[in-house]
């Protein structure tokens, strides 16, 4: 219970110091009509060098998906179009980083943003520059094919080009242990993908219009990917590289090393984080500029409504991240290696 006070005290001295910059950063992210449309955002100053023009970094980091990340019920999707609005409406800021180290993830998700990169550079006429990190393969790379200038390391690993669905039959089982399904459904195909048939109950059509609307996703996939490069090739003025002639050969599903997707055309550069920098200054016409990164805000209601939040179902993978569990019968923009 003391304890408890303290911390409530010391958070309400936070606040009082900070009261000005609170209030303001207290406001969401406004529409051009003044409607509320996103996440608080504040600004923090990653680097500092005393310039008059200012760079965004923004992160995409881990599964791109479409869950709710807090209580006010914002997405990874809302929060980088929040975090984009406002580099838009920023004179100062000449350009954008995006920084992804991602496998991938849902389809409409990582279509929503790599829409909203377009739209952002379409209407400020400010580059973005994607720099990759130790992954941005399948989504990371369909989101990243946006940017105007494609940066990554010798090692990264992207690529897996492709779509992919998963889903568990569990008949077998079912059937070991006496169970026995009653399924009452209005058309054939009602029941698509259930696991609780026999491979032989399931009609040679199904597999056909499973793997049509596969098909179809990783046509646009593709799409994205040859659009994409090829507008960044004509805005660089034939600086970056070409998409390989043969590219599409290459686009099934398999994941690439840096250096490789540098060769086939599929980035621009390689380099780190700093070669994006230097990248985006050159791009934008500036020599000098400072680093600044949108987080989210978070107020004292934020705090206590935490004390109740029950814990989402999540699963663990290798990279150390915790991710949404997966849904079956989801179409992803993902690498294999998360699927199970």
């Amino acid at each position: 219970m003391v304890f408890a006070l303290i911390l409530m005290a010391l958070l309400i001295v936070s606040l009082l110091a900070n009261f000005g910059h609170w209030l303001h950063s207290l406001a969401p992210v406004k529409s051009a009509h003044g409607g509320s449309i996103g996440p608080r955002l504040e600004e923090a100053t990653l680097e500092d060098n005393g310039a008059p023009y200012r760079i965004a970094v923004i992160d995409l980091d881990g599964i791109i998906t479409s869950r709710a990340m807090d209580q006010g019920g914002y997405t990874m999707v809302d929060l980088i179009k929040a975090e984009l609005d406002r580099a838009k409406d920023d004179d100062k800021i000449k350009a954008v980083v995006l920084r992804v180290d991602s496998p991938g993830g849902e389809v409409l998700a990582s279509d929503d943003i790599y829409r909203a990169i377009q739209e952002f550079q379409r209407e400020s006429s400010k580059p973005v520059i994607t720099s990759m990190g130790s992954l941005a393969a399948s989504g990371g790379y369909y989101v990243s094919a946006a940017s105007r200038w494609i940066v990554c390391n010798e090692l990264t690993i992207t690529g897996s080009i492709g779509v992919i669905m998963h889903a568990w039959n569990y008949r077998t089982l079912m059937d070991k242990v006496g169970l026995q399904p009653e399924v009452y459904k209005s058309g054939k195909f009602k029941d698509m993908l259930s696991g609780e048939r026999s491979p032989a109950q399931i009609p040679p059509e199904e597999h056909a219009l499973v793997q049509a609307l596969i098909d179809e996703t990783y046509g646009r996939f593709k799409d994205v990917v040859a659009e994409g490069r090829g507008h960044a090739h004509q805005k660089n003025k034939e600086t970056g590289k070409a998409l390989a002639s043969d590219w599409k050969d290459y686009a099934d599903g398999r994941v690439f090393s840096g250096t490789q997707a540098f060769d086939l055309g599929f980035v621009d550069e390689l380099g780190n984080f700093d070669a994006a920098v230097d990248r985006a200054k050159r791009i934008a016409g500036i020599e000098r500029a400072n680093l600044i990164q949108y987080q989210q805000h978070y107020d004292l209601s934020d705090f206590f409504r935490m004390f109740g939040k029950s814990r989402a179902s999540v699963i663990r993978v290798d990279l150390g991240m915790e991710t949404p569990k997966l849904e079956a019968g989801q179409l992803y923009f993902l690498s294999p290696t998360f699927v199970h």
